[in-house]
């Protein structure tokens, strides 16, 4: 059996984070749940959550599913403060 590790820099995994407390924050201001931008994206609930918890960085795809189902331009998720 092989097993297969990721591993994220700390500077990309604090990037993840402030992006997934953007996201948050973006459902927290529309009242919705990662459940409903799931299913108006047409996408995993998993996603989502993978997301809004920076378990993983997710594919320019995923991110205008997400935008969709948040009725916003794919730009507004992307548009947070984060220190480089």
């Amino acid at each position: 059996m092989i097993l297969h590790f990721h591993f994220v820099k700390v500077k990309d995994q604090a990037y993840l984070i402030a992006f997934g407390n953007h996201l948050k924050k973006i459902l927290n201001d529309k009242g919705l749940s990662p459940d409903d931008v799931a299913t108006f994206a047409n996408i995993e609930t998993k996603q989502v959550y993978r997301a809004i918890n920076a378990e993983r960085s997710i594919t320019i795809s995923t991110l205008q599913a997400i935008a969709k189902g948040l009725e916003v331009h794919p730009k507004k998720l992307l548009d947070f403060e984060f220190d480089s």
